[in-house]
């Protein structure tokens, strides 16, 4: 898994905050002691504590695989805990229930009423009263970490929206110093050299001595013009990050829905260039002619997928236009394969493999 900055930059907020919820566990600990249960209370508070910072790790990782596994340990010594330490064991299912509330989404609620039922029913098995203070600690620490981790996932957009709008901006300050280099410069070049050219045809039939002058002017200004040209070509350099900005405004500015990464680091830098030209080709065709409502853009190191849900082959949508036919070539060259075609169940796919 490559290691993604941003996860450190939110994930010692989360740490500090994980941190404080161990005083849960003390509690139940110093509790124990004073009950005369001090050596299987202390184990159990032990055994949770390290579980539980494991699974802190693998939350601020973003790493599902190990992260539920533990949580599911966490439960089970929950469980053990309930006839030791009886109602203070909800304590333990604060931390459980904290710890996984940001994962949990919409469900996070639910899972915050189930905890607050068994903080109530629970101490009924052995003949206890409800363990209120615990069931209200439970639900005022599960809601303040959920809105926690909400904070944390809209700064998250926010710095993404940032960072996508520098793109547009850097994009939109490129193609502006394109176009006014062509607009002004090339024109002004372009006239230059016809003037020179017929200068030149002048001199020829005069025999003039400004022969070789105006030669080299016309030498000059067409090589002024080339470097020109070369520049604008630079600026409006495709770029892969570039191409999915300005699909994401295509799309929008069409009404179709746009699923398109945020992130193309995934993809090596030599591949960059040739993969943003196929979103650009699929992207352009998902709006002019897929009359869609959803398109999807997936990328991996190898290849990428441009599919929509709209009308497929027909009007023209699946033909080999000229950017079809010169994207097949750019990646014929490049050793891949281009496939366009139909999708299932309905809609177009464009998926180059290289």
């Amino acid at each position: 898994m490559q290691d993604d900055p941003q996860r450190w930059v939110y994930g010692w907020r989360r740490f500090v905050l994980d941190a404080g919820l161990l005083v849960y566990p003390a509690i139940v600990g110093v509790n124990a002691v004073q009950d005369g249960r001090a050596l299987p209370g202390l184990l159990l508070v032990g055994a949770f504590c390290v579980v539980y910072g494991l699974a802190v790790v693998m939350a601020v990782r973003l790493n599902p695989v190990g992260f539920w596994p533990a949580v599911g340990v966490l439960l089970a010594l929950f469980v053990v805990a309930l006839p030791v330490v009886h109602g203070n064991a909800i304590y333990l299912l604060t931390v459980v229930l904290a710890v996984t509330a940001p994962a949990l989404d919409e469900w996070a609620p639910i899972a915050v009423a189930a905890g607050a039922l068994v903080g109530i029913l629970a101490p009924l098995l052995w003949g206890e009263d409800p363990a209120w203070a615990q069931t209200v600690a439970l639900i005022f620490t599960v809601l303040v970490v959920y809105v926690f981790a909400e904070a944390i996932r809209a700064n998250r957009a926010l710095v993404e929206a940032r960072a996508e709008v520098a793109r547009l901006a850097s994009d939109a300050e490129r193609n502006r110093i394109a176009r006014d280099l062509h607009d002004l410069l090339g024109h002004s070049l372009t006239a230059i050299t016809i003037k020179s050219d017929l200068a030149r045809h002048i001199a020829e039939k005069e025999s003039s001595q400004a022969l070789g002058e105006i030669s080299d002017v016309e030498r000059l200004a067409r090589q002024a013009l080339t470097d020109v040209r070369a520049a604008v070509s630079g600026y409006r350099e495709v770029t892969l990050a570039g191409e999915l900005a300005r699909g994401r405004e295509l799309l929008r500015a069409s009404g179709v829905t746009a699923d398109l990464p945020t992130a193309v680091d995934v993809v090596d830098a030599g591949r960059q260039e040739l993969f943003g030209w196929a979103v650009r080709e699929g992207l352009t065709n998902v709006a002019r002619h897929a009359r869609a409502t959803r398109c999807t853009v997936t990328i991996t190191p190898s290849e990428v997928e441009i599919r929509d849900d709209g009308i497929g082959g027909i009007g023209g949508v699946g033909s080999d236009g000229n950017g079809l036919a010169g994207l097949r070539e750019r990646v014929t060259a490049a050793g891949g394969t281009v496939e366009a075609g139909p999708a299932e169940p309905r809609g177009w796919r464009l998926r180059v493999v290289l």
